[in-house]
């Protein structure tokens, strides 16, 4: 980032800020990709918490970033793990905010499993949880008994730019590394797994490259919308997976278990839009399968009569090109602080919660006046 685009983006911020700034700051953990911009965003999280510790997403660190951030606040190792445990969960809580009031940013839904232990034996309070995707959104909102607060901005108007061209940058990824090894995504029918925000930029967009799309979608809603759109809406998932040439998970969930991988017609390549962990069931992949390198980020999975490619080893194949969606992720990252300010007022009840419209509006004209130029 050039130090002209970085000092906007820092003013930027520090008007966000100043902005949402809660009258009494809460102890902060941050969940996030640690990418080259993300310091200014940290600093930003900081300035409206006391913020204890950032944990990056293992997939998407650069090193850079952690290098700076390192300087002003504790960097830890994140895992599904970590959180899954509750005893974990609550030691690493006291470890790091002991008797505060806590709000917790999560990409993901990490804090989901051990959320209600958290908030019942923390020796502090968990004022509640800010949400930034579909993927952890649904896993806050599939709580029986949400124990707190959950701000999510995973369906905000202000991701909707961020989502079109995270779809982008997903189908150039995935181009790119057949393009490497001498493919093109032209004459391979392509199976997008999942029609929301993202999944339906990704087939829209493959459609536009002159590529047929087949849409499945478990919501019947969903598929009526791929349908009005002009897509193969495919009833049978398992066929639809022996028909594809390529096949885009976008679920936000589990889109391909162990046991589906054997279904994919040979030589179909495999990508996902989040990490493998969140998509795809690579622990339960049969064992007979072998492993070998076919081209730069892509390994090839053969067994007796049968094989298929990986993409990324199944992670989040944008974040082979950097992930960049420009700077309209800053309207996301400002609705966070949002929702920091809104839990940090303390008068919200358990479950799920969005920023207001006049939130969403101040974020969205400040936004504009930096880069609408």
């Amino acid at each position: 980032m050039e130090p002209q685009d970085r000092a906007r983006l820092d003013a930027y911020f520090d008007k966000i800020a100043k902005t949402f700034v809660p009258e009494q700051r809460p102890a902060g953990l941050l969940v996030t990709h640690l990418l080259p911009d993300r310091p200014s965003f940290v600093r930003a999280v900081d300035k409206v918490t006391e913020l204890r510790a950032v944990l990056p997403k293992p997939k998407s660190i650069d090193l850079g970033a952690r290098r700076e951030i390192e300087q002003a606040v504790a960097v830890d190792a994140l895992s599904r793990e970590l959180f899954a445990d509750p005893v974990a969960a609550v030691t690493y809580l006291e470890t790091r905010a002991a008797d505060e009031d806590v709000v917790l940013l999560d990409v993901g839904g990490y804090f989901a499993p051990s959320l209600t232990e958290m908030c019942d034996t923390f020796s502090g309070r968990i004022l509640g949880v800010v949400e930034d995707t579909e993927n952890g959104h649904k896993r806050y909102a599939e709580m029986p008994k949400p124990p707190c607060p959950v701000v999510s901005v995973a369906r905000s108007p202000l991701k909707d730019p961020e989502d079109y061209l995270v779809g982008q940058s997903v189908v150039f990824s995935t181009e790119a590394l057949l393009r490497g090894r001498g493919d093109i995504m032209n004459g391979r029918p392509a199976l997008v797994l999942g029609f929301g925000k993202l999944g339906s930029s990704i087939a829209r967009l493959l459609h536009a490259k002159g590529v047929h799309v087949t849409v499945y979608d478990i919501d019947p809603v969903r598929q009526a919308q791929a349908f009005s759109q002009g897509f193969t809406v495919a009833q049978d998932r398992d066929r639809a997976l022996t028909m594809a040439g390529v096949v885009l998970c976008a679920t936000g969930s589990l889109a391909l278990r162990g046991e589906d991988f054997p279904k994919l017609r040979n030589g179909a390549f495999v990508a996902s839009v989040t990490s493998s962990e969140d998509e795809l069931e690579l622990d339960g992949l049969p064992d007979y399968y072998g492993r070998t390198t076919s081209g730069e980020n892509i390994t090839r999975h053969t067994t007796t009569g049968h094989y298929f490619y990986l993409l990324n080893g199944g992670n989040a194949v944008n974040f082979l090109h950097g992930a960049s969606v420009g700077p309209f992720i800053f309207l996301v990252q400002a609705e966070i602080l949002a929702g920091v300010r809104l839990l940090a007022r303390g008068d919200l009840g358990p479950g799920m919660h969005e920023v207001s419209v006049d939130d969403r509006a101040a974020i969205a004209a400040t936004w504009l006046h930096y880069y609408n130029r």
